[in-house]
């Protein structure tokens, strides 16, 4: 699209998580009059901490953007999957991009704070509860609880898995239960039993749960995430000590003595959803982006990648194409082939034999696969 076109598009994003965010900030860059509406009226991310891949890393650098990101994270050099027990099972360097090779690991919070925080002033809107969209073809109007309305160029749907813009107008499939948990945390490095030593994430598996510690050095914490099978789908189930302490029976002691020493008030409870793919993300005015369009389940880690990258290939097909509705179908184009496999991968319930399934293309440098086998039948 021309300059001048960019420049009288009306956007109206709703949502201001990670996807929206980062959506608003690549259009304005572009030019485009964003305004983002969010339904809370405080943005406050819980739960732990995450890795931003070094494409995502890329994108802050080319939005100008990654010195708010560097203060508040640390860089990675790999990840590496080991068993119940803290025996090596792979070890890998996290797949570079370009000269970017390193993740950088960063608490949830800090990075939607990051991401707002270089937002122009007033583009936010916050207390926004959208009740409906209505598609014009090329215009569409957003109805908020309380009557107000905004009309707008391009609605980009950047509220998550419950998203109420795919609902009504792509797909009006619910949330898709995983039968498993996430018990998330942060916890104080010192308090880790020594099992931090480095900037790099380690990922304990057996017996149907995952533990992942992930280092967040720039606050001298570390994040501690258990996922564990369970049949109970409640949203926000209720869970004690002793239902945590069973879930990480048999493993290293380390790990044990972490969990023993939590204190439930600061554990994020979830079951864990995500959805099955949707066949058509846009409309020529309304677009989708990120949890909206793709939710997936965390075992991969690219949940909020995926959203910043949707909002990175959007501003591409929007400066690409010759016109909206080819824009849009340019970004569909580029990125669900991606995000449609990501939702395949992460949705496996992945063991110690099934590694190489679910991160492709990278061969384990631990072991062999013949001891790989015997060390998950011992």
């Amino acid at each position: 699209m021309q300059p001048s076109d960019l420049n009288n598009l009306k956007v109206a994003i709703v949502g201001a998580g990670y996807g929206g965010a980062a959506a608003a900030k690549a259009l304005s860059l572009l030019g485009a009059d964003v305004d983002v509406y969010e339904q809370a009226n405080q943005i406050r991310e819980v739960g732990a901490g995450i890795g931003l891949r070094p494409a995502t890393i890329n994108r802050f650098r080319e939005w100008g953007i990654f010195d708010a990101i560097a203060k508040v994270s640390s860089p990675s050099e790999y990840f590496e999957i080991l068993t119940a027990t803290a025996e090596p099972i792979m070890k890998e360097a996290w797949p570079a991009a370009g000269e970017q090779t390193h993740t950088h690991l960063i608490h949830r919070g800090d990075f939607i704070d990051a991401l707002l925080g270089v937002l122009p002033a007033g583009m936010v809107h916050l207390g926004h509860k959208l009740e409906s969209v209505q598609d014009n073809g090329d215009s569409s109007t957003l109805t908020f609880a309380g009557g107000k309305t905004v009309e707008a160029d391009l609605v980009v749907g950047a509220d998550g898995i419950k998203s109420v813009v795919r609902r009504q107008l792509f797909s009006d499939k619910g949330p898709v239960f995983s039968g498993e948990h996430a018990y998330r945390t942060v916890i104080p490095a010192d308090d880790a039993h020594g099992m931090v030593v480095d900037d790099n994430l380690r990922m304990y598996i057996g017996r149907g749960t995952k533990i992942y510690l992930l280092p967040l050095r720039h606050r001298g914490q570390v994040s501690f995430d258990i996922t564990a099978l369970c049949p109970d789908s409640t949203w926000a189930p209720q869970v004690t000590k002793d239902d945590l302490l069973a879930t990480v029976e048999g493993f290293d002691e380390r790990l044990v003595n972490i969990t023993r020493d939590l204190d439930m008030d600061t554990v994020s409870i979830r079951a864990v959803y995500d959805i099955d793919p949707v066949d058509t993300w846009h409309s020529d005015s309304v677009v989708l982006v990120g949890d909206a369009a793709h939710s997936m389940l965390h075992h991969q880690g690219q949940g909020a990648n995926s959203a910043i990258e949707d909002a990175g290939a959007l501003a591409d097909a929007l400066r690409q194409a010759d016109s909206l509705k080819e824009a849009l179908a340019l970004y569909q184009a580029t990125r669900k082939p991606v995000t449609d496999e990501l939702q395949r991968i992460s949705r496996q319930g992945w063991t110690e034999e099934e590694i190489d399934d679910v991160f492709p293309g990278q061969k384990p440098a631990a072991a062999a696969p013949q001891e790989r086998r015997h060390a998950a039948a011992s």
